[in-house]
């Protein structure tokens, strides 16, 4: 963040925010999370909708150095209860909107939009160490009991060493954050803009849900890194994206679908389970 402060990092709905806005704002929640008791080896519940406030809470968790655990507005009560009881976090960033979800549960809760939050310090508080947690996501439960993944933020820096996809990850670059905060490919969404000083588009729910406001949207923003499932892929039109490279993974990619994106831009395949930080393997450039 200190290589461009005054690139803009973020856009949610028409608004932005440069890389030093975020820094500051995350710092100041960050100094408030380690008053509530986030540090290293605790975990903070973030349950937020998909917003410019996620991002800003997600970078304040790790600044703290305690590991985020996302909790999807969409999960059922049953399976929040299962997670918070499980992770066993002290404290939770939530909105007022949301803050109900979170009564009765042993937590110190902190509603993200609550002005009191400008007062606290922009400084940073104690850098956390590589082997500190960064998150803990939990599998699907589609095979059984749902089993949070813990990875540390070494794991997730390295996710981007040596990396090579056929394309540099790069200032300028324009990323979509299009996937839940409680989906692994967020990870590399987030952290391939903000890493390397590119620009992170954070999708709005009901675009995502919508091929065509989706698609308007990478035409309006200048996407040119985009990762999707294949599926998710299948329904999004390439016209007008020349040039945007496409990753796609957690689903077997069909030939039609590399037949229709992979002209005119990098396409990779990329494959590993939530235990791997993403992924174990990715396939070279792939062509029609």
């Amino acid at each position: 963040m200190g290589r461009t402060p005054d690139a803009v990092a973020l856009t949610f709905e028409g608004e932005s925010m440069t890389y030093r806005e975020l820094d500051e704002a995350a710092n100041r929640l960050a100094n408030l999370l380690v008053e509530c008791g986030a540090g290293p080896g605790q975990v903070v519940a973030l349950l937020l909708s998909r917003s410019a406030e996620a991002v800003v809470a997600i970078v304040a968790v790790l600044k703290s150095g305690a590991a985020y655990l996302p909790i999807d507005p969409a999960l059922p009560g049953a399976r929040v209860e299962f997670m918070v009881a499980d992770a066993g976090p002290r404290v939770a960033v939530t909105t007022a909107e949301l803050a109900g979800r979170l009564a009765g549960f042993d937590l110190t809760v902190v509603d993200v939009g609550d002005p009191a939050v400008a007062g606290w310090p922009s400084s940073a508080p104690a850098a956390p160490g590589p082997s500190d947690l960064a998150h803990i996501i939990y599998t699907s439960g589609t095979t059984g009991v749902p089993k949070g993944v813990a990875v540390s933020q070494h794991n997730v820096a390295q996710l981007f060493d040596g990396l090579d996809l056929g394309f540099a990850l790069s200032a300028g670059q324009v990323w979509t954050q299009f996937h839940s905060y409680a989906f692994d490919f967020s990870v590399w969404e987030i952290w391939g803009a903000l890493l390397h000083g590119g620009r992170l588009v954070v999708v709005p729910e009901a675009v995502s849900r919508s091929a065509e406001e989706f698609h308007a949207l990478l035409i309006r923003e200048g996407v040119t890194v985009l990762t999707q499932t294949p599926s998710a892929a299948a329904v999004v039109s390439a016209e007008g994206l020349d040039g945007t490279a496409l990753v796609v993974g957690a689903e077997p990619c069909p030939p039609e679908l590399v037949d229709r994106w992979a002209p005119g831009r990098v396409m990779v395949n990329v494959y590993g389970p939530t235990e791997t930080t993403m992924w174990v393997s990715h396939s070279t450039p792939l062509t029609p």
